[in-house]
């Protein structure tokens, strides 16, 4: 979705201050160059107190004092934390999960296909949308909030999956060849006689409940969206805000939302990132995450949620705080809005700091957002709707999520592991990438130059067969180990490994292990780098190794093979080995693959797009805290200081950044 300005701001809850302030937090937000806040999400006990008992008064006095100082509103449905008089009402509304069964207090602790839930659900977000659509000053709403299926395994929706099954399967004994229910005595000759999910011990049948799982968050969007679409104006949008798997910041996909699916009726897509700062801020998370939003509608996507202040120990260095909202917008962002304009003073997320403290005064992190909110008031016609364009694509799968979750290696390396491991080793060289699923159209997979692929476990033929005609039509894949094993189902093949892709990367192998050890022979300089966790023994037909093992029980074998297949290459990556090494076999590849590859290296980062006008705006970001030195290879107007940059080196200060309109 393309806007008319880069919209700032922060999530505001008046219902949360201790005392009468709006007038002076709007002003405060004016003042910063703020032009957007961000409301209602979290509420739903306040605007329904009692059951059938609506009180919006606080609602609007933000939506009156947002017309009064000209900000604009996007507006949450409340639904991802219900009130505790409807769990009176229904006990059963909070789900059983795999952990047993949910007690209220935590949000997103009710199944979200009780009928209970979904008909006070409706009945909020219809009082609410009546009380917000004509408002001059909305435009845009927030279905529900960083959303799960919360892992119900209630009857009711195990129920759902058993019907969903017996469509997908009328056949009974096929549904129990597939899913492969003869191991340990485990088949189903009756549907009545389906037994709790919570317990299997088969893999496909889990990861088949996951699916299903994922594909109710996509429902209970859909459902919500069809609502909020009888009410809203032509140019109003409908996002969410799509989060990440969690490893204390934002670190990988989730398993629990197929996020491609569930943002295609969306207007725009939103996202909340999560991510180191201090010494350790490298960018990274960020940048990914903007590629894997970029990537669910091929298109700019909103920053809902990022961090100001935020959790314990991501208080940011002098200069970080401009540094992360820039490498938003150089991803792809028209949008930076904070959690939150300010701190709490009550419950779980009381130091989870927003742009003001808890004295609620201006402050240094106040201070910097000013800078970045009038830089972006002055500059933001340049930078808005960056259009990017990528050689390089990384294409990611849920079901090979949560096959490695069924199926794991080991404890360290995960779906996401992978992933993170061939994403750093592309932005640490400054090879920008987009994201692509599975379901990808032919015409766009054949638009990149490379495609690498990360440990898809699970697959169908289908895309296997297109894999295999875009390295014949002259393009570049890199798969890595684990990579075309399982179908859908997770049911795994019984031909030769990869799947139907032997003769593409001309090679096989039928053992793997693990090990510690070694890499020699290498062709791309990295002699020595050692293998850890997974190893598959690979027999190389008419395909060249890269590398070999240096071991004497697995000399013989290669770890890594390169091969011509058509007018294209097909490069597998046998072996998870270090991230140094790794980062120069992809520096070969796309060299070999015809990628220019700037010489500049992390700490100093450069990513690129193209504005309105159709000009191209390069961003040259300083992760570090010492100054770095940038070659400028075609001069332009740096648009923050208005200064003409000539090509040569320029030194960039820490933790600072360079804007060039070439």
């Amino acid at each position: 979705m393309h806007t008319d300005k880069l919209f700032f701001g922060a999530a505001y809850y008046d219902e949360y201050m201790p005392y009468d302030r709006i007038d002076e937090d709007m002003q405060m937000m004016k003042a910063a160059g703020m032009n957007t806040i961000r409301i209602a999400e979290s509420t739903w006990s306040t605007w329904e107190p009692a059951d059938g008992v609506f009180d919006f008064s606080h609602l609007h006095r933000m939506l009156d004092a947002a017309k009064r100082y000209d900000m604009n509103v996007i507006v949450g449905t409340p639904t991802y934390a219900i009130p505790s008089w409807l769990v009176t009402k229904y006990p059963d509304i909070l789900a059983l999960t795999h952990n047993g069964q949910n007690l209220y207090g935590p949000r997103q602790n009710m199944d979200i296909t009780h009928p209970g839930f979904r008909f006070h659900a409706e009945r909020i977000i219809r009082k609410l949308m009546e009380e917000v659509a004509d408002h001059p000053n909305v435009i845009g709403y927030q279905v529900d909030n960083e959303t799960t299926a919360n892992d119900t395994c209630t009857p009711r929706a195990q129920k759902l999956f058993v019907e969903r099954l017996k469509t997908s399967f009328p056949d009974i004994k096929e549904f129990n060849h597939e899913f492969g229910l003869d191991y340990w005595s485990n088949r189903v000759d009756n549907w009545d006689d389906f037994p709790d999910i919570r317990q299997t011990i088969n893999g496909s049948l889990s990861g088949e409940y996951k699916k299903f799982q994922r594909d109710l968050v996509t429902e209970f969007f859909n459902w919500q969206i069809s609502i909020i679409n009888e009410y809203k104006k032509e140019h109003q949008f409908i996002t969410h805000n799509f989060d990440y798997f969690w490893t204390g910041v934002s670190s990988g996909m989730k398993t629990a939302v197929n996020q491609f699916e569930a943002a295609s009726n969306m207007t725009v897509v939103g996202t909340d990132i999560y991510h180191k700062t201090g010494k350790d801020l490298t960018g990274m998370e960020i940048a990914f995450g903007g590629a894997l939003m970029r990537g669910l509608k091929n298109s700019n996507y909103l920053v809902l949620e990022t961090q100001a202040q935020g959790n314990l120990g991501w208080l940011p260095y002098p200069g970080q705080l401009r540094l992360q909202a820039y490498s938003h917008i150089s991803s792809g962002a028209n949008s930076i809005m904070y959690w939150h304009w300010h701190s709490i003073h009550n419950a779980i997320e009381s130091y989870w700091k927003g742009v003001l403290s808890h004295n609620l005064k201006e402050n240094a992190t106040y201070r910097e957002a000013s800078v970045i909110g009038n830089e972006f008031n002055r500059i933001g016609e340049h930078i808005r709707n960056l259009d990017k364009r990528n050689e390089i694509a990384i294409m990611v799968d849920n079901e090979s999520l949560s096959g490695l979750e069924e199926f794991p290696i080991n404890k360290e390396l995960t779906y996401n592991n992978i992933l993170l491991w061939m994403y750093r080793a592309l932005y640490n060289n400054n090879m920008e990438c987009d994201f692509i699923s599975q379901a990808v159209s032919r015409e766009r997979l054949f638009s990149y130059k490379m495609v690498i692929i990360p440990a898809m476990y699970s697959a169908n033929d289908d895309i296997l067969l297109l894999l295999k005609e875009y390295v014949a039509q002259g393009g570049h894949l890199v798969m890595t180990f684990k990579s075309a094993f399982a179908n859908k189902h997770l049911k795994i093949h019984h031909d030769d490994q990869p799947h139907l892709m032997t003769d593409c990367f001309g090679m096989t192998y039928d053992q793997f292990t693990c090990d510690e050890l070694p890499l020699f022979k290498t062709a791309f300089d990295t002699d020595g780098a050692i293998v850890s966790g997974f190893m598959e023994l690979l027999v190389p037909s008419t395909a060249k190794a890269l590398a070999s093992y240096n071991h004497y029980a697995f000399k013989d074998y290669a770890a890594i093979t390169t091969n011509k297949f058509g007018s294209g290459n097909a490069t597998y990556i046998g072996c998870y080995f270090e991230q140094e090494a790794l980062e120069k076999l992809l520096v070969h590849i796309a060299k070999d693959t015809g990628i220019e590859i700037n010489k500049a290296v992390f700490p100093l980062i450069i990513k690129k797009g193209y504005n309105d006008i159709g000009k191209q705006i390069v961003f040259y970001l300083n992760y570090s805290d010492s100054p770095v030195t940038a070659t400028i290879n075609t001069g332009g107007l740096e648009l923050i200081t208005g200064e003409n940059i000539t090509p040569g080196d320029v030194t960039i200060a820490p933790w600072n950044l360079l804007i060039l309109e070439v």
